[in-house]
């Protein structure tokens, strides 16, 4: 039988663009821009690491079987 999966993400955390923020311990409002390289589509490269994991999980099962 076909194994069927379903993966769900959550969004990067991180924009390269100036934002409205607050500072808690200061109590003011303040911008905050984060610097670095930050990926706004990670599916291209989360798609292998899924079906990587699934294909561990059911080795790791058929093993556990002592087959």
């Amino acid at each position: 039988m076909p194994i069927l999966a379903q993966v769900a993400f959550k969004p990067t955390p991180s924009i390269g663009q100036e934002q409205d923020t607050v500072d808690l311990d200061a109590k003011e409002n303040v911008k905050i821009e984060i610097k670095g390289r930050h990926d706004a589509c990670i599916v291209p490269r989360a798609l292998p690491v899924a079906e990587g994991c699934l294909a561990l999980a059911l080795l790791d099962a058929y093993m556990a079987k002592g087959e």
